[in-house]
């Protein structure tokens, strides 16, 4: 990493306080970084661009300065490299048209090496002296300006002004008849100072142009499977309050063509992100439209169907079971091997208020006989399934599980006659019970990705509920790539539930 792009990481907290009055109708998540989190992001940035800054090599300097009794002489400071650097303290300061950036109180130790020749003309010889030096700039304040706005769904970051001053430097030669020379490589001081103020703002506008490159090429989607992943580019610039800013970002569930249906049937806007006394560093606010989406996915792309033949209590799935529930059904198939269908009528509907985190799900359960090699459908009962659930943080992923609350069951139709459906509401209770909740807990409960910047972990996490949307609270914590969790969900298009017994 060069030394322009650590600066400007040094104080990248601060290129998000800008202000906006955009708004959008596609945003389904919010992304709140309170002050708490860019004090932590600051210190850690700062931490590490003053590893990743030293050294930095300043251009060599050349000039000819007058001595009495000596006249004219030619000296070079060269190798000047800055190999020490210390910022006392950074703010950042909200101007009209954007941000001003200000690290101030810093100090840098440079080294260099200096020489020096001129000749005489009585007699006419050559005399050279060198040695080393060691140079402290002290009081330098390094400011900018930015710019920060969405272009296409990334953000987009300009530069608007970039200046370092030096306030003093200070030059200690070494070797030579150094003692001699102080006052000869002092008439440098200026030309040092000028020389570090103008690299360092090189390397800074540098650094602005390769992060403005890294954030237009931050990803727009994260992949949550196979089959699907997450929309997230902003849908509006960042947004800034007294102590916080937000990120407004889609967050709807997406796979090609489908992403538009699921906007124009899930638009809502999201509503502002609060965590309790802003003591944690990050909220993520993720509307009930976002679970919605997913669930409207998978049901459009035909992945939420099961066939069930084997269950714990297998003795269920034999007609001589169902002989005084349904005695036509045994009576026409005795003793026959039995399976069930669960297929979704209509994509699951997630509600969420302060109270409760609900889903109602629509459903179809078939009943076939296996007669031999033959599968016959028999009837086919609709269910309209109502559960509760429970959402909690695993590493950076928002999961969950459902318990069933109740159901209500109707007749669709049916080859053997009518049937009496409160006979068979204790059967349908434990297949929902042992095949339906456990399959859907199974995949609930790895989640999916939040939108976190690759690096970071949530820490301490709390999720409070609201109308219609929940919001995770949390402290970050910084990981090596190396630590990073891989994951991804395959939902197969149907499954035979087969339990460890």
């Amino acid at each position: 990493m060069d030394a322009g792009r650590c600066f400007l990481f040094l104080l990248l907290p601060s290129f998000f306080f800008l202000p906006s009055q955009t708004q959008s109708s596609h945003s389904f998540t919010s992304v709140l970084v309170s002050q708490n989190g860019l004090d932590f992001v600051k210190n850690l940035l700062v931490n590490k661009a003053i590893a990743s800054i030293i050294p930095l090599q300043i251009p060599r300097i050349e000039k000819s300065v007058k001595i009495p009794f000596l006249g004219g002489i030619d000296v070079v400071v060269s190798n000047l490299t800055i190999y020490e650097l210390d910022v006392a303290s950074s703010y950042v300061k909200l101007g009209e048209t954007g941000v001003v950036i200000v690290a101030s109180g810093t100090t840098c130790n440079l080294s260099m090496n200096w020489h020096y020749s001129y000749s005489t003309w009585l007699p006419p010889i050559e005399i050279s002296d060198q040695g080393i030096a060691s140079v402290q700039v002290q009081g330098m304040e390094i400011g900018l300006s930015l710019g920060l706005k969405t272009d296409e769904g990334g953000l987009k970051l300009s530069l608007s002004e970039c200046g370092c001053h030096v306030e003093d430097i200070t030059i200690e030669l070494q070797g030579g008849a150094s003692w001699f020379y102080q006052g000869m490589v002092n008439a440098f001081k200026d030309q040092i100072g000028s020389s570090v103020e103008s690299t360092i703002a090189k390397k800074l506008t540098e650094g602005v142009s390769d992060l403005d490159s890294f954030l237009q090429n931050l990803p727009k989607e994260i992949p949550v499977d196979d089959n699907a992943a997450l929309n997230v580019t902003f849908t509006s610039d960042p947004i800034l309050r007294n102590s916080s800013i937000t990120f407004e970002i889609d967050g709807l569930f997406t796979k090609g063509e489908t992403n538009q249906f699921l906007k124009s049937f899930f638009r809502k806007s999201v509503s502002l992100v609060i965590c309790p006394g802003n003591s944690k560093m990050l909220g993520i606010s993720v509307d009930e439209a976002v679970f919605n989406s997913a669930a409207a996915l998978y049901y459009n792309a035909d992945f939420v169907q099961w066939v069930v033949d084997k269950i714990p209590e297998q003795a269920l799935l034999n007609t001589a079971r169902w002989r005084f529930i349904i005695p036509q059904l045994y009576k026409k198939y005795p003793n026959q091997d039995m399976s069930l269908n669960i297929s979704l009528s209509s994509p699951p509907r997630v509600k969420i208020s302060e109270q409760y985190v609900g889903a109602n799900v629509n459903a179809d359960l078939v009943i076939n006989v296996l007669d031999a090699s033959q599968v016959i459908p028999v009837a086919c009962i609709s269910l309209m399934i109502r559960g509760s659930g429970a959402l909690r943080v695993m590493g950076n992923n928002l999961g969950g599980s459902v318990s069933l609350e109740d159901f209500s069951m109707s007749l669709k139709w049916s080859n053997i006659g009518n049937l009496h459906l409160h006979l068979l509401q204790p059967i349908v209770w434990t297949v929902i019970q042992t095949v339906f909740v456990p399959y859907a807990n199974d995949h609930l409960e790895k989640g999916f990705p939040l939108p976190i910047i690759h690096g970071f972990t949530l820490q301490n996490a709390e999720i409070i509920c609201s109308s219609s949307e929940i919001t995770v609270c949390s402290d970050v914590a910084y990981l090596d790539s190396s630590q990073q969790p891989q994951w991804r969900l395959k939902l197969p298009r149907s499954t035979t539930w087969k339990p460890n017994l």
